[in-house]
């Protein structure tokens, strides 16, 4: 019997797998694929320390990779299993399925796994990898890359409303921490404020001219968490913002305004460098361009990538997240279409 992307979709979105918990969505993956006839391997990827790590888990986490016993495959689908917070079950009504995870992967996982129960049928070599971590850090995509099965092509999901992505932004994420001295604020003159150094950094940051790629579009910068302080009646001693840009070439011109930028007013890291991607058409699917970062650039050794899924990102990460039924149904089609035309002709 085939399988139903729309019906995987409901069960994939009411387990919970927010990152760094996406054990259970693992275990039933595990456990699915191995009942439709797959060899399924599991491979753990390690929980950040809780201390340094908010929202860090203590639980199981792995990617599940899938393919019939014995093949090499040709062409590899995949996608992630873990979701930003909050959870939210799923929801349906005559046009949609709604919920966490519905579009940002799990439709996607389904519409997968549906395509290639009719790529393997069809004589296609194909395999499954599903990874933990993309929403923070691609974890399990590192993971995934110590280990590649051999394949030519991979054909990562995100919700690209099923058009097939020329271009991808990669990602860069700044950490500041500034240090000061603590006084009472009756006399500021006794210390100094860590936030008021962050603050003004923060405001040179912003004003920074950034990287456009005529094709692409511009760089963005997103000043996206600011923590700092002890109490309203204390000169802070220490505060931190985490920022991340949007990248539209080599990180390396960006890196350099920032530190320059921020000077000695706070200390700088960057935790996270996914560059920009560029991909190539194929056939009459239509095209667009990703503002948004994937797991493909830690998934190089996988084969040549092609970014497609269900969807529209514009949802993702919110409380009205959705996928059509009707999407979800056509992005088998396209996956198969797309991975059978690679195979056959290597275009």
């Amino acid at each position: 019997m085939a399988i139903d992307p729309i019906e995987l979709t409901k069960q994939l979105v009411n387990i919970e797998s927010t990152t760094y918990h996406e054990g259970l969505a693992g275990a039933f993956l595990y456990e699915y694929l191995g009942a439709q006839r797959y060899e399924v391997e599991r491979t753990a990827v390690e929980q950040p320390d809780r201390t340094s790590t908010p929202g860090a888990g203590g639980g199981e986490r792995f990617n599940v990779y899938a393919a019939l016993p014995g093949v090499t495959p040709d062409v590899v689908l995949s996608t992630h299993m873990d979701t930003v917070p909050p959870f939210f079950g799923c929801i349906e009504d005559d046009e949609f399925l709604y919920g966490r995870g519905s579009c940002d992967a799990k439709g996607i996982i389904a519409a997968q796994v549906a395509a290639a129960d009719r790529l393997r049928d069809g004589g296609v070599k194909v395999g499954l990898l599903f990874v933990v971590g993309e929403e923070r850090d691609s974890a399990g995509a590192a993971k995934a890359n110590l280990s590649p099965k051999g394949s030519r092509f991979l054909i990562n999901g995100e919700p690209t409303d099923n058009r097939l992505a020329l271009a991808s932004k990669g990602a860069l994420r700044v950490e500041l921490r500034a240090k000061g001295r603590m006084a009472h604020s009756a006399y500021p003159e006794l210390g100094e404020s860590a936030i008021d150094k962050l603050i003004e950094a923060l405001h040179d940051v912003l004003a920074l001219p950034l990287p456009i790629e005529p094709e692409i579009g511009p760089s963005t910068l997103n000043i996206g968490l600011i923590d700092g302080g002890r109490a309203p009646n204390v000169i802070a001693d220490t505060a931190e913002a985490h920022i991340l840009v949007r990248l539209v070439g080599p990180s390396d011109e960006v890196r350099r305004s920032i530190v320059a930028t921020v000077g000695n007013r706070a200390d700088v890291e960057f935790s996270l460098d996914l560059p920009f991607v560029r991909m190539r058409k194929v056939g009459n699917l239509p095209t667009m361009i990703a503002k948004f970062t994937t797991d493909i650039p830690k998934l190089t050794a996988w084969g040549e990538p092609f970014l497609l899924g269900p969807g529209s990102i514009h949802v993702a990460h919110t409380p009205q997240e959705r996928v059509a039924k009707r999407e979800l149904l056509d992005a088998v089609d396209h996956y198969v279409e797309l991975a059978t035309s690679l195979v056959q002709n290597g275009s």
